[in-house]
């Protein structure tokens, strides 16, 4: 496996109203787009041509959804990417640019 096109840990995921992790990971490699919980196990995954990522339309700015597997999955990140050496989420919108860049879809 090489090095991810994009990884995030920390991040809150949900189904709905329910949390499933509140430090969980998500991680674009070779060609897929994986939701962990903190302990690494898989929430779900897909391959990223079938995930389509957007903000929704009222909200803060840290979040994202992620619909995959005809699941939508809502992912709180952090509202600015993190400074350099220092941990934490990388911001939602970060997070759609790498979907759509690992898809094809955008440049």
């Amino acid at each position: 496996m090489g090095e991810p096109e994009f990884r995030a840990t920390g991040v809150r995921i949900g189904k709905r109203l329910r949390s499933l992790t509140r430090a969980g990971q998500v991680r674009i490699s070779d060609g897929r787009l994986e939701l962990l919980t903190s302990y690494g196990s898989e929430i779900d995954s897909a391959p990223v041509q079938a995930v389509r990522a957007s903000k929704p339309w009222f909200g803060p700015d840290d979040r994202a959804t992620a619909d995959l597997n005809g699941q939508r999955y809502l992912l709180t990140l952090g509202e600015n990417d993190p400074a350099p050496g220092e941990a934490g989420p990388p911001a939602a919108r970060r997070f759609i640019e790498a979907v759509r860049r690992a898809s094809g879809r955008g440049d």
